[in-house]
């Protein structure tokens, strides 16, 4: 109670601040000359009353925003034009009347969400972004009135056909005329997903790992011997599946899942972990770890779309095999590498069923840097001199992949 009390404090302080020296307009007027997103959300609200619960969000001007429902489990998803969301770090993470919790950010270019977990069935039953007397600014309203489950069934089922459409497309990698082996480097989470939290909150999963990539990027880059993408290198949504779809259309040599993890309760647990994909788990922290990561479609409100092959499946189950044994090569590459330079997880070596790592045609890994829950992990993620590291220490293995696979092909390499 005493911190929802102050959440809303700050929150109002803020506001009467911002509006009555202007800066709330400036403020956006600033975001719109920099490219960024005209509007800004400086503060929400939630009200109970009764079988009603009304989220309202303040912000720098009026928008139209669009809802629709989803089950298992029950959310409300809010799509709105792009919002800068500057709101307190744990925002949305208690549960007040029917709103479990929510969560918040960009979902596609020119686009941003508000998913909102519900604590039992509703619908919305008023949506609008209404200005104020003044026109300085303007209150989005989201209001939840409670409903029966058949009813809450119905409005799910026709919520399908506009949460499909609502998924974004992402531009697909143009067509490779460069001879360089692609490697795409895949910055977990983004947007509305953003992943693991360190304690407090105010260190997330997806700020660190796009950090990391773009260092990586940076890196492989120096030596020009590879074209390297990124399936997102901004703070933005891209579905599991659209990440998989990046890779295969760029026909990519290397595909690099970053992520790091978090444990409740795990501060001892620390460590980097390399993953393969496998349909059988090699235990049973790395199936829990596959399945909470393959829940990030569900996290940003939408229904995961399955990866379609198109080729024979003799041919698939011929590519696929030859595919894993790049990928444990790489894998194994990576370890190697790492061991000399980085703290390992006692098993640093596991395979699960990600589903970014399910292209038969593209080998893959996932590398888990760290855990967020470890106040040491969490340093040396946080530290310039230990992503310098890590990322030289990945670049090695990259060079030593694919030296290994053209020596394999009959072409002389030397390695740097």
């Amino acid at each position: 109670m005493q911190n929802t009390l102050f959440v809303r404090l700050f929150s109002a302080l803020l506001l009467l601040t911002l509006v009555a020296s202007g800066s709330l307009r400036a403020w956006a007027a600033g975001e719109e000359s920099r490219g960024g997103a005209a509007v800004i959300a400086a503060g929400v609200t939630v009200e109970v009353a009764g079988d009603k619960t009304r989220l309202k969000v303040a912000l720098s001007k009026p928008v139209n925003a669009h809802a629709h429902f989803m089950e298992r489990p029950d959310r409300v998803i809010v799509d709105l034009p792009e919002v800068t969301f500057h709101l307190p770090a744990d925002t949305g993470r208690k549960s007040e009347g029917l709103i479990a919790s929510y969560r918040y950010g960009l979902f596609a270019p020119g686009r941003s969400r508000v998913v909102i977990d519900l604590a039992d069935a509703a619908v919305v039953s008023a949506l609008h972004a209404a200005p104020n007397d003044a026109g300085t600014m303007a209150t989005l309203t989201i209001e939840l009135s409670r409903v029966d489950r058949e009813e809450f069934r119905r409005a799910a089922a026709q919520s399908r056909t506009v949460a499909a459409k609502a998924a974004p497309e992402p531009p697909m990698p143009k067509a490779n005329v460069d001879a360089r082996p692609v490697i795409m480097i895949d910055p977990g989470h983004g947007g509305i997903d953003p992943g693991a939290a360190a304690a407090g909150g105010g260190t997330v999963e997806k700020d660190l790992v796009l950090a990391f990539a773009k260092l990586l990027r940076k890196k492989l880059e120096a030596g020009g011997q590879y074209r390297v993408l990124m399936t997102r290198d901004q703070d933005v949504f891209v579905s599991l599946g659209d990440r998989v779809r990046a890779a295969r259309a760029a026909k990519a040599d290397l595909f690099i899942s970053i992520h790091a993890d978090s444990i409740s309760g795990g501060q001892d647990v620390r460590g980097l972990t390399v993953y393969t994909g496998s349909e059988r788990a090699s235990d049973a922290d790395s199936a829990r770890l596959a399945d909470r990561e393959n829940r990030a479609d569900a996290v940003a409100g939408i229904e995961s779309r399955e990866v379609a092959d198109d080729i024979s499946d003799i041919l698939q189950d011929l590519t696929r095999r030859e595919t894993r044994t790049f990928s444990h090569g790489f894998a194994n590459r990576l370890v190697g590498e790492f061991d000399p330079v980085a703290r390992l997880n006692k098993n640093p070596r596991r395979e699960a069923g990600f589903m970014v790592l399910r292209a038969h045609d593209v080998p893959s890994v996932l590398v888990e840097l760290g855990y967020l829950s470890s106040q040491k992990d969490l340093d040396l993620l946080m530290s310039d001199e230990w992503r310098g590291k890590m990322a030289a220490a990945m670049s090695s293995a990259v060079d030593r992949f694919f030296a290994a696979r053209l020596a394999k092909q009959g072409t002389a390499v030397v390695l740097p």
